[in-house]
């Protein structure tokens, strides 16, 4: 069953890359959706008709709270790639109890909530054991309260401006070879714009409730082969000298330390001991009504030299 009405939306982490996209297919659909940030303006979304950008911590419960108020629906987009422990657990556990509690205040029941490909209380990472963690949280809710949860885990996600294959490309662009940690891991990374499909579809269709799926593209790469096409796109292509695993840990403990964003961490080496795809049998786009997810290289394609 379909509901196509125009409801009024919460999404948290909208101003970010994959909240832009996620905020501009809502806003085509006719959705009018509120997007909190810390720090305005976010011209980025504010762009799109029916967006209000309003300032707030959605880490503040009060403010969460009045945030929900009036509001059909959430899409929770908030996380952190890059962090301790204890900013995981706030960021993707934490905020998560606090939801659940402006939910049931404010009688806010449905949520989709982005999660990540991976996510396993037992895995070696921070990140996925946290993500794994926020999602316990989220089903725990369902239980006990009228929560109407969707979760959506995806692979590695790209597009024209994100900050994966676009830092690789840029790297290439000042370095003469690409030392890489992590190098046969497989990944099958999904475009950023299936991923926002992925949401509005969920939104409309009350059938995906109480289910969870993996976003997926329909190739799979080890993050070498990532790294070339980058290369290749950027015409910037460099050899790349896979790490061994002592000297991988060597390298990411000082990328934590250089200035500016951080590219590589300890705990990103830890969550590729296992590939990020999908599982098997798992539900993915097709089951989401996207029958032809967008390829790496069509977005990304190569540049003749």
């Amino acid at each position: 069953m379909s509901n196509i009405s125009p409801q009024k939306i919460l999404v948290l982490g909208g101003s970010g890359f994959v909240g832009r996209h996620v905020c501009e297919a809502l806003s085509r659909q006719g959705h009018r959706i509120t997007v909190p940030t810390r720090r305005l303006p976010a011209r980025s979304v504010q762009m799109f008709p029916g967006v209000e950008v309003v300032r707030a911590d959605v880490h503040d419960p009060a403010q969460l709270v009045s945030l929900l108020r009036g509001h059909d629906a959430v899409v929770n987009l908030v996380a952190i790639l890059h962090g301790s422990e204890t900013a995981f657990d706030h960021v993707h556990v934490q905020l998560m109890r606090h939801l659940v509690a402006a939910c049931n205040k404010e009688g806010v029941h449905r949520l989709v909530h982005i999660s990540a490909l991976g996510a396993d209380e037992r895995a070696a990472s921070m990140y996925q054991r946290s993500k794994a963690q926020g999602e316990k949280v989220l089903h725990a809710a369902v239980q006990t309260a009228n929560l109407e949860l969707t979760v959506l885990r995806p692979s590695v996600i790209f597009g024209a401006d994100d900050k994966f294959i676009n830092v690789f490309a840029k790297l290439q662009a000042v370095f003469p070879f690409m030392p890489l940690a992590g190098a046969t891991t497989r990944f099958q990374p999904v475009w950023v714009q299936d991923v926002a499909r992925a949401v509005v579809h969920c939104l409309s269709h009350r059938t995906t409730v109480g289910e969870t799926f993996e976003l997926c593209g329909p190739e799979i790469f080890t993050l070498q082969q990532l790294v070339e096409i980058a290369g290749r796109w950027s015409g910037h292509p460099r050899f790349v000298l896979p790490l061994p695993a002592s000297i991988a840990y060597l390298q990411a403990l000082m990328m934590e330390f250089l200035p500016g964003p951080t590219l590589m961490s300890r705990d990103n080496l830890a969550s590729m001991q296992t590939d990020n795809v999908a599982s098997k049998n798992a539900q993915g786009l097709f089951a989401l009504g996207i029958q032809h997810p967008q390829s790496l290289h069509a977005v990304f394609p190569s540049r003749k030299q």
